[in-house]
């Protein structure tokens, strides 16, 4: 966890150098953008982990997979900028999400919010932290007046409006969404289109410390550093509401074409 933390503070840091300026951006074959930004602490973090733990394997959104990583049994999974267009367009809502994952699950994560100066850390079994005041998931039990965050298509959909949920504007970082079911500011949030490992490994961990869930669909618990590291729809929140949570998104993707799935 300490490992972890202080490399997010200097790649904090490092993004801030580039916050609010005419960063150079590239569009990669995913149509997702990418910076210079990114870049630069996607190097730093390879850099500095990598030196620190050699033997662990390395999975990050900037870096080109290898096969290397399946035969490591521990890896960084690393997201450089989660919620790079809002980092483009000068929003504060990014993140750097660090995890360390052993044996597909994370043992240790951070999620670090620097324009709010928000570092949220979790070790396996030692409980989820917030500027080190410990978080708790939500305890609400019902769909009605819940506070939610998530994709339009799924907060803004007749099922939604009909649970009476509360929805809140939407967070571009998935890591800080989750983030912020953790520490119970919101309780549920949700992603469709096929996160991957480095969106959420940081987060998962929170949640779950905070004493939360995260799950697919089916209820059961995500898998890291697999051969393809891409899953299907997710939901988090605290654990009485979770089971409503993905009663909501069952129905909200059922009418929907599979390519948007």
């Amino acid at each position: 966890m300490a490992l972890l933390e202080r490399a997010a503070r200097a790649a904090g840091d490092i993004a801030l150098g580039f916050f609010d300026t005419d960063v150079k951006r590239w569009t990669k074959g995913d149509e997702s953008p990418v910076t210079e930004a990114d870049l630069a602490v996607d190097g730093y973090l390879r850099e500095h982990l990598s030196r620190e733990r050699p033997g662990y394997g390395w999975l990050s959104e900037e870096t080109a997979d290898t096969s290397d990583r399946r035969e490591r049994r521990t890896v960084f999974v690393v997201d450089p900028i989660d919620g790079t267009r809002a980092f483009i367009r000068g929003a504060d809502e990014w993140t750097i999400s660090l995890a360390i994952v052993t044996d597909g699950r994370p043992t240790a994560s951070c999620v670090f919010c620097p324009r709010h100066d928000e570092m949220f850390v979790a070790g396996k079994g030692q409980g989820a932290f917030v500027n080190d005041r410990r978080m708790r998931a939500g305890r609400q039990a019902v769909l009605s007046g819940a506070r939610l965050a998530g994709p339009r298509k799924v907060m803004g959909h007749e099922a939604a409006k009909a649970a009476g949920v509360d929805v809140v504007p939407f967070v571009p970082s998935l890591a800080y969404r989750l983030a912020l079911v953790a520490d119970g500011r919101l309780d549920g949030a949700a992603s469709t289109r096929g996160p991957c490992d480095w969106d959420l490994a940081g987060a998962d961990l929170l949640v779950h410390e905070a004493g939360g869930r995260l799950s697919q669909l089916s209820g059961e618990p995500l898998l890291y550093n697999r051969e393809r590291p891409v899953h299907p729809p997710i939901a988090a929140s605290g654990e009485p509401l979770h089971e409503a949570l993905l009663a909501l998104l069952a129905a909200t993707l059922a009418d929907r074409p599979r390519t948007q799935a």
